[in-house]
């Protein structure tokens, strides 16, 4: 049985500190093989991975690194308001940065929700370095689903039980982070964000994975996202967060996808 070693470390990225966690698998050939770098959603963070990273560690004999985006998780706070063009920002600056600390070369990029488009514009701005794409329950432009389902939570929110539970993950940082998702998505400048231009420069292998009753977001994102590019496996049954909901068949076809990477 594959065993991991969990390793977590803060890194200095300019003025803040972002909190990374990284498995290695015990199987010696995992350092010859491309990590998978994580990118969390817009209410994430590592621990809200839960057990995921771990098992796709066993499951792939890869390394796999997620980090708390600045502003969630035990990362510094955010010191202003989540820009609009946050997404592709991500992946223009951030990405460079934790590559560099965490000694990365060649990596895989997957991501959940918005940290699926995350994964997205890095697979585009870095065709050099990103193999592959993975991406689960990820929105490539906005939708009225995705808008119906933001304003559900909005009002969920208001429940403080909800806003406790949440802050278990987030601490302090809770109201900026609930603002950062509910605030940016329902902003009127934010209507016409897509991500046609970076899904055109994607050149690497591409899975995408989507609930068949994801509440944020319709198949036809999974759709656009492989199109010429790659596979869109649809999860029957499966809501917005697949590794909760059916981790077992999410890993099965991860690695199965990443195992002729």
């Amino acid at each position: 049985m594959t065993t991991t070693e969990q390793r977590d470390a803060f890194l200095q990225l300019g003025d803040h500190r972002l909190f990374t966690r990284s498995w290695t698998p015990s199987d010696p050939e995992a350092s010859q093989r491309a990590p998978v770098l994580l990118f969390h959603d817009s209410l994430g963070s590592v621990e809200l991975w839960r057990s995921f990273p771990e098992k796709l560690a066993a499951a792939t004999g890869r390394r796999v690194i997620a980090y708390d985006r600045l502003g969630f998780g035990r990362s510094d706070p955010h010191p202003g308001k989540l820009g609009i063009g946050f997404v592709a920002d991500e992946a223009d600056s951030v990405v460079p940065q934790l590559c560099d600390r965490l000694g990365i070369g060649d990596f895989i990029a997957c991501g959940h929700s918005v940290g699926g488009g995350m994964a997205i514009e890095t697979a585009a701005r870095w065709p050099e370095l990103c193999l592959a794409l993975v991406t689960i329950a990820a929105q490539t432009f906005i939708e009225d689903r995705t808008l119906a389902g933001i304003r559900l939570a909005q009002r969920d929110f208001q429940d403080p039980g909800n806003r406790a539970r949440l802050a278990r993950y987030h601490g302090d940082k809770t109201p900026w982070v609930l603002d950062a998702w509910i605030g940016t998505w329902l902003s009127p400048t934010f209507a016409d964000w897509s991500l046609d231009r970076p899904l055109a420069g994607v050149r690497c292998p591409v899975l995408a994975i989507h609930g068949e009753r994801d509440e944020y977001g319709s198949t036809r994102h999974p759709q656009r996202i492989a199109e010429g590019r790659g596979e869109a496996l649809i999860l029957p049954g499966i809501g917005h967060v697949p590794h909760r909901e059916a981790e077992g068949a999410l890993l099965a076809a991860i690695a199965g996808f990443l195992a002729a990477i």
